[in-house]
C-alpha cells in the first residue's frame, strides 16, 4: 500500500472509532435489529459501516438520533421528503383527514379528481394522470439509470430487474449514440426511458443536446418517450422538462408520459404518472379492457397531503426560493473543491459530492465518469466526509448525494459551506490534486 493510501485508511480507522463512541446505542440497536432482519436492514440503503444511525424523531428540517445528537437533515429521504417533517399545513391536513374522512375508503373521492388536475396544472406534459399501445416489447433504457428497485442499470441489468423484458441499454448524455439507437430499434422498441438527471447514478444532469435528441429520434420513429421525473419534478415548478431547452429552438422537453414520486405525496407513500390522452385512454375503463389496480391509489392521505402540499406549500415561489438556495449551495462547494479532487454534480436543491482523482475537470456526464476502486484514497475520502459531517451534525446519504428540504436557511446553507471547507483543510493531504 502507496504511503497516502495507508494514511487515507488510518484516517478513516480513527474516524470510525470515533463513530463507534459516539453512537453506542444506535449500535446496540443494530444488534437488535440483526436478530429479526438479515443485516438489520430494510432498506440497503440505509445500511452503513460499521451500523447505520438510528433516528428518533424529526421535526421541522431537524433530526435526532437516539444517542442524543441533533443533525441538520440535508437529504430528506433521498428527496421524498422535500417538506421536512413537521410541515405545519401536513400536519394539520393529515390529522384533519384521519379524523373527519377516513383512510383507503375503497370508493373515489373528491381529493383524487383535484391532486390530479394540481398535476396537470404544473405539469404542462401530462394530460391525463393514471396508474399495449405499440405492441412492441423492447425498452430502450441508459447506462447509470435507476428508476425504482425492480427498474436498476447501474452496471447493466440488475439481477432483481423485473424479468420479461428485452432491455437495450446506451450510454448516457451521448447525443448521437441516443439517435442512433432509437433509429436503430423503431421496429422493435416500444419506449424509451431516461431521467432527466440520473439521481442515483450521482445526480448526472443530463444535457439539453442528449435529451432533446431522444425526444427528436423518438418522436420520428414513433416510438414512446418517457421522462423519470420521480426526483427531478421538485427542481422546478414544470419539473425539469420545463427548463431544458432545445439549444436552436429553445423549447422545452414534452413527453409522452412522465413519471412522477416522492415529494408529491407530501411525504406519504405515492407514486403517479401520465402523459398524452390518447396513451393514458387505454386506462379508461369505459373504452378499453386493460385492467388498472392498487389497493392505496387514492388512499385519502397521500391524496389530501399531497394536494395541499403542492397548492399551498410547495408554491412556485417556494420552488424557485428553495432551488436557488441549493444553486448557491453547489456554487460556493465548487468554490471550494477548486485544486482538489471533490467535484460537485446536480441541479438545485439535489446534489452529490464526489471524490474523483481528476476532480471532476473533465467533466461529469456519465456513471463511468464517477468510477473509483474500492480501496482507492477517493473510495477512502467519501468515506471520511460522511463521518466528518455526521460528526459535526450534517445528515447527508452516505454516497454524497444531498437534498436541501424547506425550511433550510441561509444561516444552515452556510454552516454546511463551512464544515466541507473544514474538511477540504483537514485532510488537505489527501483531496489536493
Amino acid at each position: 500500500m502507496c504511503p497516502l493510501s495507508q494514511k487515507a485508511s488510518d484516517h478513516l480507522q480513527t474516524a470510525k472509532q470515533r463513530f463507534e463512541e459516539r453512537n453506542p446505542k444506535s449500535k446496540q440497536q443494530h444488534q437488535i435489529a440483526t436478530e429479526s432482519l438479515p443485516g438489520g436492514n430494510t432498506r440497503s440503503v440505509l445500511h452503513a459501516d460499521p451500523f447505520p444511525v438510528c433516528m428518533a424523531r424529526g421535526r421541522g428540517n431537524r433530526l435526532s438520533d437516539i444517542d442524543g445528537h441533533e443533525h441538520l437533515d440535508c437529504i430528506g429521504d433521498m428527496t421524498a421528503g422535500l417538506y421536512g417533517h413537521s410541515q405545519p399545513v401536513l400536519v394539520e391536513t393529515i390529522t384533519s383527514t384521519i379524523g373527519n374522512i377516513g383512510m383507503n375508503l375503497g370508493a373515489t373521492t373528491t381529493t383524487e379528481a383535484q391532486f390530479a388536475n394540481a398535476i396537470c396544472q404544473r405539469f404542462d406534459s401530462i394530460e391525463r394522470v393514471a396508474r399495449q399501445h405499440t405492441g412492441r416489447s423492447k425498452v430502450i433504457v441508459f447506462g447509470g439509470a435507476y428508476h425504482g428497485g425492480l427498474l436498476s442499470f447501474a452496471h447493466g441489468v440488475a439481477a432483481n430487474n423485473v424479468d420479461k423484458t428485452d432491455w437495450i441499454i446506451g450510454p448516457y448524455n451521448d447525443a448521437q449514440n441516443a439517435r442512433q439507437l432509437i433509429l436503430e430499434n423503431k421496429h422493435v422498441a416500444a419506449a424509451v426511458l431516461v431521467e432527466g438527471m440520473q439521481g442515483a447514478g450521482g445526480c448526472i444532469p443530463g444535457t439539453a443536446d442528449f435529451l432533446h435528441a431522444v425526444q427528436d429520434a423518438a418522436r420520428e420513429s414513433g416510438v414512446i418517450f418517457i421522462l423519470d421525473e420521480v426526483m427531478t419534478s421538485r427542481l422546478a415548478q414544470g419539473g425539469i422538462q420545463s427548463v431544458i431547452l432545445h439549444p436552436m429552438r429553445g423549447t422545452p422537453l414534452s413527453p409522452d408520459l412522465t413519471t412522477l414520486g416522492k415529494w408529491i405525496g407530501g411525504g406519504l407513500s405515492i407514486g403517479a404518472f401520465g402523459g398524452r390522452s390518447d396513451l393514458m385512454a387505454v386506462y379508461d375503463p369505459r373504452t378499453s379492457n386493460v385492467h388498472h389496480s392498487g389497493t392505496f391509489n387514492n388512499n385519502t392521505l397521500a391524496m389530501n397531503a399531497g394536494y395541499k402540499g403542492m397548492i399551498a406549500v410547495y408554491t412556485p415561489e417556494a420552488c424557485l426560493a428553495l432551488n436557488s438556495l441549493g444553486d448557491q449551495l453547489r456554487s460556493d462547494l465548487m468554490d471550494l473543491a477548486q485544486g482538489t479532487k471533490m467535484t460537485i454534480t446536480g441541479v438545485g436543491a439535489v446534489m452529490h459530492v464526489h471524490f474523483l482523482s481528476t476532480g471532476g475537470r473533465n467533466g461529469v456526464f456519465s456513471i463511468d465518469d464517477l468510477a473509483t476502486g474500492a480501496d482507492s484514497v477517493e473510495s477512502v475520502l467519501r468515506d471520511l466526509f460522511w463521518f466528518y459531517l455526521t460528526e459535526r451534525g450534517l445528515w447527508i446519504a452516505r454516497r454524497g448525494m444531498i437534498s436541501l428540504i424547506l425550511g433550510t436557511t441561509a444561516a444552515e446553507i452556510e454552516r454546511m459551506r463551512s464544515a466541507v471547507s473544514g474538511f477540504l483543510v483537514a485532510f488537505r493531504e489527501l483531496v489536493v490534486l
